[in-house]
């Protein structure tokens, strides 16, 4: 099957913000209750050391993702960790519930793209369950944007475009349903909109469904990466990870002129 770019509803900015936060509250409660990204923490060790930096900017970080399950098994290696959550449309009130959780994490109040970073923000960036968001050529620019800035980067997508995944999806409405009333911060909206007007277990499903139909191959990531300006002064990895009954997506960047001196430190 072809990848198919569909409309999500999260990436409308016409979509109430409300609404919106409850959907990455759920995707971020859902990520660290599981602990759906475990399996990838060597990896994202050894990418940090590769990288010479003990600090993570976050793009499209939605609800905060993983990370505060991810980070506590990251501080054990890397112990003076930090990590800066940013989002084009930021959930302030999910990032400020991490925060209070995690004295390492912050968060940028301001909309950051992730087709184009601050050069301010410096650090190993990272995405979880966001690449898929963007067309081609949007992909192509977070690539590049890492590349031309001399950035490490790890993306890391948690579903396939494979009949499985997409069966996985049609029970996510079940899944919002019965989590709902654990995730917080509690917000009363968050009850209204899922049980009385069960508005986010619908769009939860229709972007979920998407998700998976919007999802790079390995084949494709390579693609991207061939298509990149001085792709060659980077080294890339593509692959999967198991997680549980499903497998996790990877593609990670790191300069190739990076000293091994650092890594050997940490």
């Amino acid at each position: 099957m072809g990848r198919i770019h569909l409309f999500e509803f999260e990436d409308q900015g016409w979509f109430p913000g409300f609404l919106r936060d409850y959907g990455t509250d759920f995707l971020q409660f859902l990520s660290n209750k599981t602990g759906m990204y475990k399996p990838i923490v060597p990896l994202l060790v050894e990418t940090l050391k590769k990288s010479q930096t003990e600090t993570i900017i976050d793009l499209a970080s939605g609800g905060g993702g993983g990370l505060l399950a991810l980070n506590r098994e990251l501080k054990e290696r890397i112990p003076k960790l930090e990590i800066k959550l940013t989002d084009y449309y930021p959930n302030l009130a999910a990032f400020e519930y991490t925060r209070k959780l995690a004295d390492n994490i912050e968060y940028e109040l301001k909309s950051v793209d992730a087709r184009n970073v601050p050069s301010e923000f410096k650090g190993l960036r990272t995405q979880f369950l966001s690449f898929h968001h963007f067309k081609p050529n949007d992909a192509k620019l977070i690539l590049q944007n890492a590349v031309d800035s001399r950035s490490g980067i790890a993306i890391f997508e948690a579903q396939e475009r494979s009949f499985p995944s997409l069966l996985a999806m049609l029970f996510s409405p079940i899944t919002v349903l019965l989590t709902t009333p654990f995730i917080r911060p509690f917000k009363l909206g968050r009850l209204i909109f899922t049980y009385l007007l069960p508005i986010v277990p619908i769009f939860v499903l229709w972007d979920g469904i998407v998700s998976s139909l919007r999802t790079y191959s390995l084949k494709e990531m390579n693609k991207l990466i061939g298509e990149l300006n001085e792709s060659q002064k980077y080294d890339w990895k593509v692959g999967k990870i198991k997680s549980g009954p499903s497998k996790l997506l990877y593609l990670i960047g790191t300069e190739k002129s990076n000293s091994d001196t650092y890594s050997k430190s940490l």
